[in-house]
């Protein structure tokens, strides 16, 4: 399993290559979007009644994007803001974790 992967967030949308999210999230249609103090944890969400952001197909590659623009707004990123970070899976929190994203 990759331990390691780049994250984009772009115009209020959180972008993830297609490997990232088979790894991670396959399977699934939401995830929720958390911050622990600098870090961005996200959270897979197993049954899609539970709510949390809806992951979208962007490309024929299996790239996805969820769209969260209220909660990088919330979090002091604007729309214009683009960030790349490092993020790895979390076993201990179940979650992949971008730490420092919020620096």
């Amino acid at each position: 399993m990759m331990s390691d992967c780049i994250l984009t967030v772009r115009r209020g949308a959180l972008h993830m290559p297609g490997l990232v999210y088979e790894n991670f999230f396959g399977g699934l249609e939401n995830v929720v979007l958390l911050r622990d103090g600098d870090d961005l944890v996200i959270l897979p969400v197993r049954y899609q009644a539970a709510g949390g952001y809806v992951i979208k197909l962007r490309s024929s590659a299996g790239d996805r994007t969820v769209t969260a623009a209220d909660f990088f707004r919330d979090n002091g990123i604007e729309d214009d803001t683009q960030l790349t970070f490092a993020a790895a899976w979390s076993d201990e929190r179940a979650a992949l974790i971008a730490e420092g994203a919020f620096v």
